[in-house]
């Protein structure tokens, strides 16, 4: 956001007794919290030696937000006062008192004093600094209104007590009516340096510039950093439009709307405030002082590049690609290459809705480097390397550039570009199925610092970063079974970013995918088809891809069968290799269950292709456990044996817990199939090897409550314990097996002809 412009006042009113000077060109003006602050400085240079250092500091602590934040009433400044000096409050309140009570001569001594504080050899207050500035603001604006605006002022100051008294004496018959503990509970620290609440934020009047500026930097801040603490945006606008009221032509303050409009999703209030901004910015001229004549065009091509951005997030591309033209054209007339860099990344950006533009986002690289414009190459670099990892590229070779772009992030502290690729890392390994690195970069941005120098009590990394991040890191929890662990980071993700925040849809799909796929284990699919709604809401590839799985599940294969070539073909349309080869496997599924395995060997076939071709391992071994399951309802379960080796491992070492069970579970019926062709003595051998993986899935099967497939294993270890003779075991078995089928409903196929 653009600095407030040095030229910019508040026209001269009184409203609500609050006493504007501007027209005399005096930026502050005089208000009865001012006289408050001004009677706590007089306060704090009488007490002098006498506050402890403690007290003091916590003083000076509190002083600064006072100073800049927007007026308020005098119980909550007495409050604050109390937390730091309660000895100081009192002083405060009666020298207050006494003024209100009195007479307005008091008021005007008052002032006549606090000119004594910068006298001597040593004065009380340097004029240079932070509280000697204020001082002597507040004296010149006094002493530059007239005697009717010092009567005005008088009686404001008045009314300002006289309110504080009227709560305060409700408060006293409150008081009575409540025990101590409930007291003590509602006297809770409030920090300054946190936003105010929305009933206390509202001012009697028009703010003055310096208190506009901090509430307009404090509330763009908070935007970026912590959302959560921000004024909900009915609330902002209210105050932005009272701020605007007093004052149309500030800039600023219609930026900040533009900001406020786009977290609601709101076309066109954000429109309408982003063109009035860029007017604004011309109409006073502000631009042209700082760039000379040069100022009106660039905030034109300026505008245009905003209002492109603007419309491509809304998804208006072709009112997006007007607009960007018309930037390029202005920045081509005016030659200025940096807006034209800026120009050619959102030309990427559109481009790359229609088809793969590489050779424009890496010319765009090579210029921002060239231009020493390094945020703008590094966002060019991130979005090549996610391009490029798409595309099956090596995962060294991404991580390699990611790397260099790190070296430039360091260099120029980019501290948001840094939360940017940490996250992408995370992404860019759990696309390769490599869950363990994937876990390794989410800790490192969690445990990170922020760079940016925030307000204490603002969360730092609340950004889209880390509600990645922490949406992966949730679903980590989720496919190793610590379902509470989940739950508590998708807790703190809805505190975090709530449900009306611009990240929020974020967690909502990985909370709905969580809550879908507990359904699936528990073998509820009702509950996991009234869910399908909420996922296809947020993400259509995927609410159709889990509506295919329950009509699976539910044994519809037809329906499911339609539904998974419907969306095959749409995948592969948008080169969705990812959720194109979930969909060839699903599709083989069926294939398994209609007795057509010989059909299912092309399909798992092509998908080892993809998979291999666009380097995702996991998926790669994935598809080669179910090609070992071909083999093995085939009637070949040695072969099956062999390849399982090559499949086993990254899905032991990186797995989803259930992927593990089943893997663990087809060794156990590959070597029970083996063994029939064995020695007696190496087939029993054979047999307890099996029994051994299978309380291995077994294990797995219950960390994530995965009842069907426990039945399944229960089962299976009842036969081979039936077969090796031992009696217990396989009753024991026997029973569990029997307590499961009675509570699941049957499957309606053979057991062997499931490998999930």
């Amino acid at each position: 956001m653009a600095s407030v412009h040095e030229s910019l006042y508040f026209n001269p009113m009184m409203t609500n007794g609050v006493v504007h000077a501007n027209v005399f060109g005096i930026k502050d003006w005089v208000t009865p919290y001012k006289m408050a602050l001004l009677v706590l400085l007089s306060e704090l240079g009488r007490a002098g030696a006498q506050l402890g250092l403690l007290e003091r500091r916590r003083l000076n602590r509190l002083l600064l937000p006072l100073l800049q934040g927007p007026d308020m009433p005098l119980s909550r400044l007495r409050k604050a006062i109390e937390e730091s000096c309660p000895h100081l409050a009192s002083s405060v309140h009666i020298r207050l008192k006494l003024m209100a009570e009195g007479e307005l001569k008091d008021m005007e001594q008052f002032f006549d004093d606090l000119s004594d504080s910068f006298t001597g050899t040593e004065p009380e207050v340097h004029k240079t600094s932070v509280v000697g500035l204020f001082l002597r603001h507040m004296i010149l604006a006094y002493n530059k209104l007239s005697f009717s605006q010092v009567y005005k002022l008088y009686t404001a100051l008045q009314q300002y007590f006289q309110n504080d008294e009227e709560k305060n004496g409700i408060d006293e018959s409150d008081m009575e009516l409540t025990n101590t503990e409930e007291l003590e509970g509602k006297m809770e620290k409030e920090e300054l340096d946190v936003p105010l609440r929305e009933e206390e934020i509202s001012c009697s009047g028009p703010l003055s510039q310096k208190q506009a500026e901090y509430f307009l930097s404090q509330q763009a801040s908070l935007l970026k950093n912590d959302e959560t603490k921000a004024l909900t945006p009915a609330s902002l606008q209210k105050e932005l439009n009272n701020l605007l009221k007093f004052n149309p032509d500030f800039a600023e303050a219609h930026y900040l709307s533009y900001l406020n409009g786009l977290r609601v999703q709101d076309v066109f209030s954000s429109t309408h405030s982003l063109l009035h901004y860029f007017d604004r910015l011309i109409l006073t001229g502000a631009e042209s002082k700082s760039n000379g004549d040069e100022g009106y065009g660039r905030s034109l091509r300026y505008a245009a590049l905003n209002l492109a951005a603007l419309h491509c997030r809304f998804g208006h591309y072709q009112q997006a690609e007007l607009a960007l033209q018309e930037a390029i054209r202005i920045a081509q007339e005016s030659n200025d290459h940096v807006c034209l860099q800026h120009c050619l990344s959102w030309l990427y950006i559109l481009e790359q809705k229609i088809f793969d533009s590489c050779v424009l986002l890496e010319h765009s690289v090579n210029k921002s480097l060239h231009f020493g414009l390094p945020y703008l190459a590094s966002l060019g670099i991130q979005s090549l390397v996610q391009q490029r990892a798409f595309a099956g590229k090596a995962a060294n070779k991404l991580m390699d550039a990611l790397k260099d772009s790190d070296l430039l992030h360091w260099k120029h502290s980019l501290s948001e570009l840094i939360d940017i690729s940490i996250a992408q890392k995370t992404a860019i390994w759990r696309l390769y199925g490599r869950s363990t690195m994937a876990l390794q970069q989410a800790q490192t941005l969690l445990s990170m610092n922020s760079l940016e120098a925030v307000n204490v009590g603002v969360q730092q990394n609340n950004t889209e970063s880390f509600a990645v991040v922490l949406c992966h890191l949730a679903e980590l929890h989720a496919e190793q079974g610590y379902f509470t662990a989940a739950s508590e980071i998708l807790k703190h993700l809805k505190e975090r970013f709530p449900p009306n925040s611009q990240h929020a849809q974020l967690w909502m799909l990985f909370d709905q995918k969580i809550q879908f796929e507990r359904a699936m284990n528990d073998g509820r699919y009702h509950i996991a088809d009234s869910l399908v709604a909420g996922i296809t809401a947020l993400n259509s590839i995927e609410g159709v891809y889990r509506k295919a799985i329950v009509l699976k599940a539910q044994n519809q294969m037809s329906e499911a069968h339609k539904l998974l070539q419907k969306l095959l073909i749409h995948c592969q349309k948008i080169k969705n290799t990812e959720m194109v080869i979930s969909v060839l496997l699903s599709i083989a599924e069926l294939y398994w269950r209609s007795s057509c395995h010989t059909i299912a060997l092309p399909v798992l076939l092509q998908a080892l292709a993809l998979s291999r071709e666009y380097s995702l391992q996991y998926l790669a071994s994935e598809t080669v456990l179910n090609l070992a399951f071909s083999q093995l309802i085939l009637g070949i379960p040695e072969q099956a044996l062999n390849i399982l080796h090559m499949a086993i491992e990254p899905v032991l070492a990186h797995g989803a817990v259930l992927d593990k069970g089943c893997a663990m579970f087809l060794v156990a019926k590959c070597q029970v199939a083996s063994a029939a062709s064995y020695a007696p003595q190496k087939k029993i051998e054979a047999l307890e090897s099996a029994i051994l993986n299978l309380n291995e899935a077994k294990t797995y099967f219950a960390k994530v409550d995965c009842k069907e497939q426990l039945r399944d294993v229960l089962y299976f270890q009842a036969r081979l314990f039936h077969t090796l003779g031992k009696t217990q075991e396989r009753n024991k078995c026997a029973m569990l097996f029997r307590q499961l089928h009675q509570e699941l409903p049957a499957h309606g196929v053979p057991l062997i002809n499931a490998f999930k």
